[in-house]
């Protein structure tokens, strides 16, 4: 029960989508209660993180040719974004949209990284078993991901000064 919090957390940025994330984790409990007897009872939140990994590649692989065949994917996605545009003049607004740009326009593996770690409060090595990579891949694509944040900020004017 404790590890539903942030299987909800992971399953909301593979998803993007609450009712989505809701329906991985249910998936992910199902599969982990039906397989209770090969968990050796160590690392509950890494065993629990793999089968929702493995859920969500194994979700994807059978609706791909669903989201080829939908045309208003994209368009939805492009509402989504013009809806996060900020109106607001504040620096705050304008940082946080700033923050949001920069995210979406990292490459995918610096993208999830820095979700998982930053937004979701994942350890290195829960992030690493999340993404079936080594810890120091992690480490690295936070350490490049966040700099490229940071440039991002800095070409707009709102990155911190060093002194």
């Amino acid at each position: 029960m404790p590890e539903i919090e942030v299987l909800l957390r992971v399953a909301r940025s593979l998803t993007r989508n609450d009712a989505d994330a809701e329906d991985l984790v249910q998936d992910t409990l199902i599969r982990a209660y039906k397989a209770i007897d090969r968990f050796d009872g160590r690392h509950p939140r890494a065993w629990l993180l793999t089968i929702l990994r493995n859920t969500h590649i194994n979700r994807n692989r059978r609706r791909r040719p669903e989201l080829l065949r939908d045309p208003g994917g994209a368009t939805r996605h492009m509402d989504e974004v013009v809806s996060d545009e900020v109106t607001d003049a504040s620096v705050e607004a304008s940082f946080d949209a700033e923050i949001e740009k920069a995210l979406g326009e990292l490459d995918e593996p610096f993208r999830r990284v820095i979700e998982l770690v930053d937004v979701d409060g994942l350890s290195y090595a829960e992030a690493a078993e999340v993404l079936n990579v080594p810890t120091g891949t992690v480490m690295s694509r936070l350490h490049r991901g966040r700099g490229r944040i940071r440039d991002r900020l800095d070409r707009a004017g709102l990155a911190p000064r060093s002194h």
